[in-house]
């Protein structure tokens, strides 16, 4: 017998697939997908739909109060838009350009989520990488697109991380200055930026990094869909070590 559940998701893919599904129920089945364990199964249904129809509603969770909700919308946002971005280029720009705008003064917002996001795109697709990785990098330069608030800051070093891992050659213009960032008075900036320091090879900050050993202050990071504790000082030392290899 077919459980109510299973009922309930196929009806749903059937009045996507249809085209037959209102804004306000595509969000309420959008929150449930990504409160769910694996956001690749968000991707797996919200595939079904125009991407230009779903990430409107997808980018407005980038800022919700649950923090498991607002990283799966980081993983999902990738996924569509580089499967986005194979078929349809043009469209993927308008929606990194959204969130570059969220980014910029003059929207008259923050831009919460936006340079997670922004990451996540990029190491997702390979062509939109290499022509807004730059960009990106000139929010860590204080003569660039500077990110000044340092809760945004957060989301710039976590995507650096998140590109270091995955496209090293296209962030190495960051390396000068993470060094600025190890010294922060935000533990999060403090502890990414050691561990990007460590991935993009900064030989430079050596010792920024080992004056970070002592550092006992905690933060919580997100990556490969679970949320680790670390210490400042624990990126620190894996900072080191990567240095040493």
């Amino acid at each position: 017998m077919t459980s109510p559940a299973c009922r309930n998701d196929r009806k749903f893919q059937e009045m996507m697939t249809a085209g037959n599904i209102s804004g306000r129920h595509l969000k309420e089945k959008i929150l449930e997908l990504l409160l769910a364990d694996d956001p690749t199964e968000c991707f797996r249904h919200l595939s079904l739909l125009p991407a230009r129809q779903v990430m409107n509603p997808l980018l407005s969770f980038l800022y919700h109060d649950n923090e498991l909700v607002r990283w799966h919308a980081v993983t999902t946002a990738g996924l569509i838009m580089g499967n986005l971005a194979d078929r349809d280029t043009e469209s993927a720009r308008v929606f990194m350009r959204r969130l570059m705008w969220s980014l910029n003064e003059e929207s008259g917002g923050i831009g919460w989520g936006a340079p997670e996001a922004m990451a996540e795109i990029m190491a997702c697709h390979a062509g939109l990488a290499e022509e807004y990785a730059p960009v990106f990098v000139s929010y860590l330069n204080p003569k660039g697109n500077f990110v000044e608030y340092e809760l945004l800051q957060r989301g710039v070093l976590w995507g650096l991380v998140r590109l270091a891992k995955s496209r090293p050659a296209l962030v190495a213009g960051a390396a000068v200055y993470i060094g600025n960032y190890l010294k922060s008075s935000d533990a999060v900036v403090r502890g990414l930026a050691a561990w990007a320091a460590g991935l993009l090879q900064t030989h430079e900050n050596h010792s920024k990094l080992r004056a970070l050993l002592g550092d006992e202050a905690s933060l919580r990071v997100y990556f490969d869909g679970t949320f680790v504790q670390y210490r400042v000082l624990d990126l620190a030392e894996k900072g080191l070590a990567l240095l040493g290899q």
